[in-house]
């Protein structure tokens, strides 16, 4: 489920101020991946790889040397290219499930970029962290995540 209005504002605003990343961040994202989950982060659009990547540096930042945390902050969000949706659409999609109104198919994707891109990492042998948080991030916390690694990674998917 997506956060607040306010959340989604501030993800708007980001959204609208994303720059593409710049050599020295794709080495650093890349050396992070394996060769499926490069494949699905580059088709992301520039404001999910940007996301993904402040998200994985604030892990960095909180978790240390924890490879696994900061992997599940940076692939969080992978399931959400399969939507195809820009920004306002993004914002429409976000709206009407905040207000429960029926969802058209790209709106479902949407909302269920979770499930879907937990499966796809799943499916390339993505530690459980990762897939497990891919799952769950817009949800409770599930057994399989320590409370302060799911505090941290929380943390990490606020805008920046």
């Amino acid at each position: 489920m997506p956060g607040t209005w306010g959340h989604l504002a501030r993800r708007y605003r980001e959204g609208v101020f994303s720059t593409p990343l710049g050599p020295a961040e794709w080495s650093w994202v890349e050396s992070l991946l394996t060769d499926p989950e490069r494949v699905a982060f580059r088709e992301q659009p520039t404001a999910d790889q940007r996301h993904g990547y402040q998200a994985a540096r604030a892990a960095e930042a909180i978790l240390g040397s924890d490879r696994t945390g900061v992997r599940a902050a940076l692939l969080h969000d992978i399931g959400k290219r399969h939507a195809r949706l820009g920004l306002v659409g993004r914002a429409l999609v976000s709206a009407a499930i905040r207000l429960k109104v029926p969802l058209w198919r790209r709106a479902r994707t949407y909302r269920d970029h979770g499930r879907i891109g937990s499966e796809e990492l799943a499916g390339w042998g993505a530690e459980v962290l990762v897939v497990e948080f891919a799952r769950n991030h817009h949800d409770v916390r599930p057994p399989s995540i320590e409370e302060a690694v799911w505090e941290a990674l929380c943390e990490t998917d606020k805008p920046h």
